[in-house]
């Protein structure tokens, strides 16, 4: 028989302890994919984060750096630094990525660090019982927001693609999702881009995925699934927010 469809060499052959329905095993199989058709899981190195993603070191068949919290980006860039040869990434959530570290991602983009960004938005904090994030909807209901979410008392959410899009340092940002088959290719495709534009360009690149968290939405799989299309997309609209080369032909 012949087989069409197979796990990424990229990935290990650990079980994922991701809940049922999560986005982190989508996003981490687009990931291991792109490392394959690239041929760039013997130089790449990537750093993971506090949250659910966690224990990535154990799913990536390539060099792996566990950061403290929020300082994926700060750790990524002395990484490329050093060795600028390496192919090197982060895979960051949003509590990591937009809370505490804020200061790490805005900086590592306004200086255009030659590394990679996975963003995973799921609008909540996973790992830790699911508290509010800075991603959080209005109205969203978390453990710290019961009454759901009041942009008037606590803030509203935090836009990263649109705020990164402001600066001249990233090269590349687009926001993506993992809720259907088109949407998962759409972003299998951004997440190779962002590579491809580190490994010809030097560039820095921001890919952000809108993934479901039904243990923390209290809905089944289905349900969250369907809830990335009904209430995440239209707050966080899908698309390219910056592209250097759409930039220089004048698009």
């Amino acid at each position: 028989m012949k087989v069409i469809y197979e796990k990424p060499k990229s990935i290990s052959d650990k079980t994922f302890h991701y809940c049922p329905g999560c986005g982190h095993g989508i996003a981490h199989r687009l990931v291991g994919e792109v490392m394959d058709e690239l041929g760039i899981e013997d130089k790449t190195v990537a750093v993971v984060p506090v949250g659910c993603a966690v224990m990535a070191y154990d799913y990536f068949e390539c060099d792996v750096m566990e950061a403290a919290h929020g300082r994926a980006p700060a750790v990524a860039t002395g990484v490329k630094r050093c060795l600028p040869d390496k192919v090197v990434f982060s895979y960051q959530g949003d509590g990591d990525l937009a809370a505490i570290g804020t200061a790490e991602t805005i900086h590592a983009a306004a200086r255009g660090e030659g590394i990679t960004v996975i963003f995973i938005n799921n609008t909540i904090y996973g790992m830790t019982g699911g508290q509010m994030a800075p991603t959080t909807l209005p109205g969203q209901v978390t453990q710290t927001s019961p009454f759901g979410r009041d942009p008037y008392t606590q803030g509203w959410p935090l836009k990263m693609c649109e705020m990164l899009s402001t600066m001249t340092g990233p090269a590349y940002i687009e926001r993506c999702a993992t809720d259907t088959p088109a949407h998962i290719r759409a972003a299998k495709k951004a997440v190779k881009k962002a590579f491809t534009y580190q490994i010809e360009r030097g560039a820095y690149s921001f890919v952000e995925l809108l993934c479901a968290c039904p243990t923390n939405w209290g809905m089944t799989p289905g349900e969250a699934r369907d809830r990335v299309g009904s209430e995440m997309i239209p707050y966080y609209p899908l698309g390219i927010f910056r592209d250097i080369c759409d930039i220089k032909e004048g698009k």
